[in-house]
């Protein structure tokens, strides 16, 4: 009898390969909390914060980069914001004090201000993930917002130079949900992730969270979490763009047209739902087949042929046709394209 394993089986395999491991995520968050050090001594009285894939528990492997901001207090913040000055002035000093505090340790640092939209873009030389080429990390320089709620940070792509976001609640919200969800939350963001990168990232990662905070909110197996954020992700871009969910910034923009967004979240969710149906109904391999599609990389694909033996053998053995096993195979493993959302 050929041994399948079953689609949780598959699902705790595949998030433990891209997992980031507890040394890549040691060393970023020492070199995260050496920068946060070195912005609160150029900007004395201010508040740093900690926000991206590190700070929100789904950092895959391998991990090359990390964010983080710092907050100026209000009398500090006053010469700046719309309408008045820009952030350069401020990323040049959290640039200036950085390269005076980093440099011995990471010789081969260096620190883009020039073009950068939001963020100091921060390059080590030297990765936490050995085989990478570097590790970087995106240091910003942000204000309180005057109504008291989220902050303006910096947009140099724009007229007025600032956008309102709430980067600090963003993280306390998706903190919250995998503490409700028991780790749920950032396991199933995690093969999200995977999944948006194996197929021309559609979405960007903020996307992908924003969604699943509306419907990823108590503890479910992985495959079940799949599916209710595919199904209800497609209805939601069906609808429009994602909103912020801390009613702060504007919606969340898609990395290519909607209706293609759209296109491939339903054929995702049509492999969920037939990866489920067929395990409910004995058929592991097929099972297994159609969640290959989903996630290529980290399911492999079945070998068909030895399911197939195996229901023969089992058929014979129980005293029926021998092609009552195969009728039911062949009418449904042999997809017409490996990845129908056309890539």
């Amino acid at each position: 009898m050929v041994h399948k394993q079953s689609l949780a089986q598959l699902l705790d395999e595949g998030r433990r390969k891209i997992q980031v491991t507890d040394e890549e995520l040691t060393e970023a968050k020492r070199r995260r909390t050496l920068l946060a050090a070195s912005v609160r001594r150029a900007f004395p009285g201010s508040t740093t914060y900690f926000n991206g894939s590190v700070a929100h528990g789904d950092a895959n492997t391998p991990l090359t980069d990390v964010d983080l901001g710092t907050v100026l207090t209000k009398k500090d913040a006053e010469p700046y914001g719309p309408g008045k000055k820009s952030a350069l002035t401020l990323m040049e000093i959290a640039r200036d004090a950085i390269h005076e505090d980093l440099d011995d340790e990471f010789p081969k640092l260096t620190i883009e201000v020039e073009g950068r939209r939001r963020a100091v873009l921060v390059r080590f030389g030297d990765p936490v993930t050995p085989g990478q080429a570097d590790f970087t990390a995106d240091v910003m320089t942000a204000i309180p917002h005057p109504s008291g709620r989220g902050l303006y940070i910096p947009n140099t792509k724009i007229a007025t130079q600032w956008d309102r976001a709430d980067p600090i609640t963003h993280t306390r919200m998706v903190l919250q949900a995998i503490e409700e969800t028991k780790v749920v939350f950032a396991r199933t963001v995690r093969l999200l992730k995977h999944w948006n990168g194996t197929h021309s990232k559609p979405m960007c990662s903020w996307n992908i969270k924003a969604l699943s905070l509306n419907c990823l909110d108590e503890p479910m197996p992985l495959i079940n979490a799949l599916r209710v954020f595919f199904t209800y992700a497609a209805d939601e871009i069906g609808k429009g763009p994602t909103p912020d969910p801390a009613g702060v910034a504007g919606p969340i923009p898609l990395n290519m047209p909607r209706p293609e967004v759209h296109n491939r979240l339903c054929t995702a969710r049509k492999y969920i739902d037939l990866a489920i149906e067929h395990e409910k109904n004995g058929r592991p391999g097929l099972a297994q087949h159609a969640l290959h599609q989903v996630l290529p990389e980290l399911v492999a694909k079945p070998d068909a042929t030895e399911e197939e033996a195996d229901r023969l053998g089992q058929a014979a053995r129980a005293g029926a046709p021998a092609t009552s096993g195969l009728g039911l195979v062949t009418g449904v493993v042999t997809p017409t394209r490996t990845r129908a959302w056309g890539e």
